[in-house]
């Protein structure tokens, strides 16, 4: 671990630090799983990421495992089984400037767009990212129009349970969020965290709906642009959490896909890099100017054979740790083709496999939190975890 005197602008990277170093402290002091955990969970009473239970249980695009993704059934299930934070929001915009809560702009596949016989004109094919996608684009609806339409399951054929609540969600915008959050807050007496992601953002700004500003925007207006916010923001693009760190002091998190892929910003930019060499003890040195923490596939964490079982633990966690970055990789699931092979039961798709072995086996690396769809599984694991 790198000393934390070394971190101590207004970043919130001192707090994560703290964090980090704590959850390993705690392991070489010998204190008893339950104590490292609560210890940690009580150390930041003036809030931040230090008030964080560590490892973190973290909603992926709420309980996702249980309802259609993205919706505030989906976030309500995810705060009522207990998830740390709720990753409440991947954002992208509308025509009209607004920034709504879609995977992707492509809506498509989580929403009954095709349904809706007066915007058949609108499916179009379009370049994103590289890719060629046919759809409906959340650039070519006004936020009225999008409220018009309902969320549905997006992978429907792994969770056939969802497809029930097909229909009954709209689309949430970001800032209905901030207002979800501070409500349920009070209701709840403690905290509620969020954890939102700019999509895209180099696409977008070629449109002119440049992300960045328009989040600091509304977290200032809500009063949540602050290093002890309790809103992380995260992105698949180095270049766009650089541009958050202008604009906001909220804790801040790159994503990293696999080791031989590119953040499009570096396609776009020309730059060679690849997110291998951005895990390189160089690489994340230069993440850690800018940012608090990462979050890479859990392949970057342990390795897989070509038989799709676990390989081997990387150096990535202490890497990361060494230059004061905290890591929450994404994403645990417990249906079957999304475990490692050896945690697989059966051959049904929609079966669930051993999730708490694979928990266990993660949790063993020293991350400091995961992204779930399913959190009461996590938090139970967690529970294994840190009393085992």
């Amino acid at each position: 671990m790198g000393s934390q005197d070394e971190h101590t602008d207004g970043t919130g990277r001192r707090a994560l630090l703290g964090a980090a170093m704590f959850g390993a402290g705690g392991a070489v002091l010998g204190l008893s799983g339950t104590a490292r955990a609560a210890t940690a969970g009580s150390a930041g009473h003036g809030g931040g990421l230090k008030s964080l239970p560590v490892p973190t249980v973290i909603g992926h695009r709420g309980a996702s495992g249980y309802r259609p993704e993205h919706t505030f059934g989906s976030y309500q299930l995810a705060l009522d089984m207990g998830a740390d934070i709720v990753e409440a929001g991947d954002l992208v915009p509308t025509r009209d400037g607004h920034l709504v809560c879609r995977h992707e702009p492509e809506i498509g596949g989580t929403t009954d767009v095709a349904d809706h016989k007066e915007f058949a004109d609108r499916k179009k094919t379009k370049v994103l990212d590289g890719v060629s996608t046919t759809g409906w684009f959340t650039e070519d609806f006004t936020l009225a129009e999008l409220k018009r339409l309902r969320a549905i399951e997006r992978i429907p054929a792994n969770r056939p349970h969802n497809t029930l609540y097909n229909g009954r969600w709209e689309i949430p915008t970001f800032e209905e969020v901030l207002r979800w959050q501070d409500e349920q807050t009070r209701r709840r007496g403690k905290q509620v965290w969020i954890y939102p992601e700019t999509k895209h953002p180099t696409y977008f700004r070629k449109l002119g709906l440049g992300l960045e500003e328009r989040v600091a925007k509304l977290l200032h207006k809500h009063g949540k642009d602050r290093r002890n916010s309790p809103v992380i923001l995260q992105s698949f693009e180095p270049t766009s959490i650089q541009r958050l760190n202008k604009l906001v002091d909220n804790p801040l998190v790159v994503l990293l896909s696999g080791a031989n892929t590119r953040p499009w910003d570096f396609v776009e930019t020309g730059d060679p890099r690849t997110v291998a060499d951005l895990v390189t003890p160089k690489g994340l040195r230069e993440i850690a100017g800018y940012a608090q923490g990462i979050g890479p596939t859990l392949d970057l964490v342990i390795t897989r054979k070509a038989d799709g079982s676990l390989d081997k633990e990387t150096t990535l966690v202490a890497d990361a740790h060494k230059v004061g970055l905290i890591l929450h990789p994404y994403t645990m699931r417990n249906e079957n083709p999304f475990l490692p092979a050896e945690y697989r039961k059966g051959t049904d798709a929609d079966a669930y496999g051993d999730a708490f072995g694979a928990f266990k086996r993660y949790f063993a690396t020293g991350i400091d939190g995961v992204f779930t769809d399913n959190p009461d599984t996590g938090l139970l694991a967690r529970q294994d975890f840190v009393n085992g």
